[in-house]
């Protein structure tokens, strides 16, 4: 307890340290330039996750089927639904990027 204590009182000085330097102006608006590299690494770490979890569904999937091949139908609907659900992050991702970038 004593250690979350000690960091979360680090962080809060970090954060009140921080606040002025957003608030000074530099005449010139290079903020698009940071788009384009924050989207590329937007889109990397979603596209982790997202293979992380396909692995991580797809090594249960197989498993459920070794241990009952007669649950068959069910264990592969319900992998191919999961494996939508998991595709659409990286989808979200990928659309919210174009319309971030292209505006």
């Amino acid at each position: 307890m004593r250690r979350f204590s000690i960091f979360s009182l680090i962080s809060m000085v970090f954060l009140v340290m921080a606040t002025p330097v957003y608030a000074q102006g530099t005449g010139a608006d290079n903020s698009g330039q940071w788009v384009v590299i924050t989207a590329g690494f937007a889109m990397a770490l979603a596209s982790v996750g997202c293979a992380l979890a396909q692995g991580k569904a797809i090594a249960a999937a197989c498993e459920g089927l070794a241990r009952n091949p007669g649950a068959a139908p069910s264990i592969r609907f319900a992998l191919l639904l999961g494996l939508v659900l998991i595709e659409s992050l990286a989808l979200y991702t990928l659309l919210i990027i174009f319309v971030k970038v292209t505006l």
